[in-house]
């Protein structure tokens, strides 16, 4: 048992629902449909009635055949039986038709809800949690969500069969009747007794999927860092452990899926045979037509089929219940950032506070520990430190990326637990380290944070960087295609379009994390040109490892674990010999143009 039973590692917002909160959940998604739903069952009757209708003419022409052998009777009951059959079948055609809407539009609405709630999150989800994972219970939990819906569509119409022919057989014998249905418990209970170690081995195969997933879209998006390193090896070695895994996986639900078959073949099997030896005995006495009997014996094929079916269909159930469970899961974990108000002023002046801060990724190292900083309205302020000294955990608290665990941070004196995230996010913009560009032209990407400017607006943003010159270099101009993620334009270019694109949005706040960085310097220099002017009468929150953003700031704050241990102007902080100096030394004086030409002067 522990080779079934043996479990995968769960995600932290996974949860266990009971079959009946899992299936009241499921029908309020189908509750919009209801009387759509309502004609689907009349439909279905009809069609199971048509089925019926149809056993019942050959049942009859059996014994026509014996009584009236004449060709007039024979003709009349074929045509009969055609009907009947052409009846259902067009019924069933209609039937196919308006379930496969109400499934699409469920589907529709539960794949919204799950994408929704996936883009609501904050970032400390998606640090915890893989995004290849997340897509596949937005995309494959809620496929298989849907192909279960139409199984029991079809297992209802059997049911609804079985229900009508079981009605029949009262009426022709009551004693085989009984003996029928004495039969139903036992192959339901059969069936049903692997409800437990289905919904375990299929919910566990369904994390499988989605961890080989992740596997394949991480080794993809890495590709050419694996290249590099010549570690293509070692990628097929961690996707080949993921595969064997979903393979072990997939072969303990297909095992616990396949016994099931024969325990209940053998038990219909036998069942079958006593009704047949009972039927049999009471048609020898006179108590049964053979057209009776012959009835009494298909009806008894459509009545064990539901229930030989219950194997297949519980298994598929089950694979619909925890595409469920698993998409309900992340319907349901709610967001660690949470706004108290929807507080939205007209106009932003840019003064942000941060009073005794506290904040921790994970709970156990403390990030900041107590931060203190107040930054006026318009000013420049340059935030320099060692790695993990806290530079950016400051700006994504702003932009309310993560929460934080204690004191205040406030915007022109309001709490901005208190704002509308729309309103707050509006009002800063953010250029990170790694530019992020969507596929399409460049003009598309710069006016990504505005869509409803014009295109000389886009052009007037664009050109405002380095005189526009490097709108110049592009191929086609703001008509470049920028490519998977920028591959097409150098990154410099990639840059300079963020930079275009937080223009465009005209923030009140500007908040640049290490944002020439990863520039050349003529690209540096442009970009410098452009955010010169462009940040007059605009706060400026500037992280940066080089020394042209940093020295014409109107502040600069030294962090060191989470702790302003300096602060003051460039030439201010240099005399005092402190931290910022030795931050200087080791990281901005090579930049200077003092030591370039002391370099010259030594050659």
């Amino acid at each position: 048992m522990g080779f079934i039973m043996d479990g995968l590692e769960t995600e932290a917002y996974d949860r266990n629902y009971t079959d009946r909160a899992l299936i009241s959940r499921i029908a309020s998604y189908f509750r919009p449909w209801r009387w759509r739903i309502a004609l689907v069952g009349l439909v279905l009757a009809l069609a199971s009635l048509a089925d019926f209708a149809a056993q019942v003419v050959i049942s009859r022409s059996l014994d026509a055949a014996a009584a009236f052998p004449a060709v007039g009777v024979f003709i009349g009951l074929g045509i009969a039986v055609a009907s009947f059959g052409s009846l259902e079948w067009l019924l069933n055609f209609l039937r196919q038709h308006l379930s496969g809407k109400v499934v699409g539009e469920t589907i529709l609405r539960l794949r919204s809800d799950a994408f929704a709630r996936s883009i609501a999150h904050d970032l400390s989800f998606y640090d915890e949690h893989s995004s290849a994972k997340v897509v596949s219970r937005i995309t494959t939990d809620t496929e298989d969500f849907a192909n279960v819906v139409g199984l029991v569509v079809d297992f209802l119409s059997q049911i609804v069969l079985v229900g009508i022919f079981f009605g029949y057989l009262v009426s022709l014998s009551s004693k085989l009747a009984l003996v029928v249905l004495a039969m139903a418990p036992i192959a339901a209970g059969l069936a049903l007794g692997f409800r437990g170690m289905a919904r375990f081995v299929t919910r566990n195969a369904k994390r499988v999927t989605a961890q080989v997933n992740a596997s394949i879209q991480e080794s993809v998006a890495g590709i050419s860092v694996a290249k590099g390193f010549r570690r293509e090896r070692f990628l097929w070695r961690g996707f080949k452990e993921d595969n064997k895994t979903a393979y072990r996986f997939g072969l303990r639900r297909g095992i616990v899926f396949q016994l099931i078959f024969p325990v209940v073949g053998i038990a219909s099997g036998l069942g079958d045979g006593f009704v047949l030896f009972t039927g049999g005995m009471q048609t020898r006495g006179g108590g049964l037509t053979p057209g009776q009997w012959f009835l009494f014996m298909q009806s008894v094929g459509y009545f064990w089929w539901p229930m030989l079916n219950i194997a297949s269909f519980w298994s598929q159930f089950q694979d619909g219940l925890a595409a469920a469970e698993r998409v309900f899961s992340l319907i349901d974990r709610e967001p660690r950032v949470r706004q108290a108000g929807k507080h939205a002023p007209p106009k932003v002046d840019g003064a942000v506070s941060y009073r005794g801060l506290e904040f921790s990724y994970n709970g156990k190292e403390t990030v900041l520990p107590g931060f203190d900083l107040n930054i006026r309205a318009g000013e420049k302020l340059a935030i320099v430190g060692k790695t993990g000294a806290g530079k950016s955990s400051i700006v994504k608290l702003l932009m309310r990326f993560y929460e934080f665990q204690g004191g205040m941070l406030l915007v022109d004196g309001h709490d901005i637990r208190t704002w509308s995230l729309d309103a707050l996010r509006d009002s800063i913009g953010l250029v990170s380290q790694d530019p992020f560009l969507f596929p399409g032209t460049v003009a598309d990407n710069i006016r990504y944070s505005r869509p409803a400017a014009t295109d000389a607006e886009v052009e007037r943003a664009a050109r405002s960087l380095g005189r526009g010159d490097w709108v110049e270099e592009l191929p086609n101009g703001l008509a470049t295609q920028t490519g998977h993620r920028g591959s097409s334009i150098s990154m410099g270019q990639r840059q300079l379009v963020v930079l275009a694109r937080v223009l465009l949005k005209d923030p009140a706040i500007f908040v640049l994390d290490e944002a020439t960085s990863s520039v050349d310097p003529f690209t540096e220099a442009q970009i410098q040109e452009g955010l010169e002017t462009l940040m007059l009468g605009r706060t400026a929150i500037v992280i940066a490892h080089r020394l042209s953003t940093v020295r014409f700031a109107d502040r600069i704050i030294v962090l060191e674990a989470g702790r302003v241990v300096e602060e003051g102007r460039h030439d201010e902080l240099l005399s005092r010999g402190g931290e910022y100096a030795t931050l200087y030394d080791t990281y901005f004086r090579h930049q200077s143009l003092e030591y370039i030409e002391s370099l010259g002067a030594r050659r």
